[in-house]
């Protein structure tokens, strides 16, 4: 069982504080080289160092801003794989799944799964309202940002599993000793990660609703499948054909997309939608293709130490 593999006496919950702390420290040894570029950049232009985190982000051309940023990702995977293996002396396969092995099918399926479902959305979204969307492709930038996202975009989305569906999950369950509690914290805490976004800023706190209930979708479909292979094709899929199909000003990153998002944010049924339509109907296929049962003791049951311990 995933959240079993984690459960051994040792593995005290002070011990995750800790590991936490650890990937967070790499994950900012990660951000020097983008840190020394914007300080060597505004030093040669001779201009104050920003200190609002939309006008870092405009600095760079968009591909090497995307490149800077992403690296910190890779340090912070080193993280995770140094505090599993020497602080709590697990596998990084026991944070994965419980399968004797990754199963890369699984990870294919879901990343397919979505980013068809992401297509097609985005697809009725411009047969709605084209107008607010312009052309925005430049083959050349374009390639360049597809090289970078394919390589370094999975690499930060699978880290972000790891943390919240692997490490922490299993850290939480050590300390409640159930299933429900650490997949409505790592839900909450995967959500409040989000609340600096400038999406927040424009569309207010309602959009709060998407990223925990994502968490929360993320978390279901982790303990359902026992693993956390569905989770990181879904995460990767998500943002990898959010970068190359639309960007806008008022996102996180700006990128050489094919379109251009020019209308004026809202929180409406783009927030609810997925919350209530979207990812129930996901479920439900993932659930009749792996045979998901038992779904109340998978969520909500205890977990039982001495077997876990053994």
């Amino acid at each position: 069982m995933f959240l079993e593999q984690g459960i051994k006496p040792q593995n005290k919950f002070w011990l995750y504080l800790v590991g936490s702390v650890l990937i967070i420290i790499a994950s900012f040894i990660g951000q020097i080289p983008f840190s020394v570029a914007v300080l060597y950049s505004t030093f040669k232009s001779k201009k104050a160092f920003p200190t609002d985190n939309a006008e870092v982000m405009k600095i760079f051309d968009p591909n090497l801003t995307l490149f800077l940023v992403m690296i910190s990702f890779a340090f912070a995977f080193m993280g995770v794989y140094f505090v599993v293996k020497y602080l709590h002396n697990q596998t990084l396969l026991s944070v994965t799944t419980s399968r004797k092995k990754v199963d890369w099918n699984r990870i294919l399926f879901s990343f397919s799964l979505w980013s068809f479902f992401s297509v097609i959305s985005f697809w009725l979204v411009y047969l709605k309202a084209p107008e607010n969307f312009v052309w925005n492709f430049k083959l050349v930038p374009f390639l360049i940002l597809f090289l970078i996202g394919a390589i370094l975009i999975p690499i930060q989305t699978s880290t972000e599993e790891y943390v919240f569906r692997g490490y922490l999950m299993q850290g939480f369950a050590n300390l409640a000793q159930n299933k429900w509690f650490p997949l409505i914290m790592t839900s909450l805490i995967f959500g409040s990660m989000h609340v600096f976004n400038p999406e927040v800023a424009k569309m207010g706190y309602i959009i709060m609703i998407y990223y925990i209930g994502t968490g929360l979708f993320l978390g279901i479909i982790t303990l359902m499948d026992e693993g956390i292979e569905l989770a990181i094709g879904f995460h990767a899929a998500n943002n990898l054909v959010g970068a190359l199909l639309v960007t806008s000003d008022w996102t996180v990153f700006q990128t050489y997309s094919i379109f251009r998002d020019i209308s004026e944010p809202s929180a409406g049924l783009d927030v609810i939608l997925p919350i209530v339509v979207v990812y129930p109907t996901l479920l439900f296929i993932f659930s009749k293709k792996y045979n998901w049962s038992n779904w109340k003791e998978k969520l909500t049951g205890k977990i039982n130490v001495l077997e876990s311990s053994n």
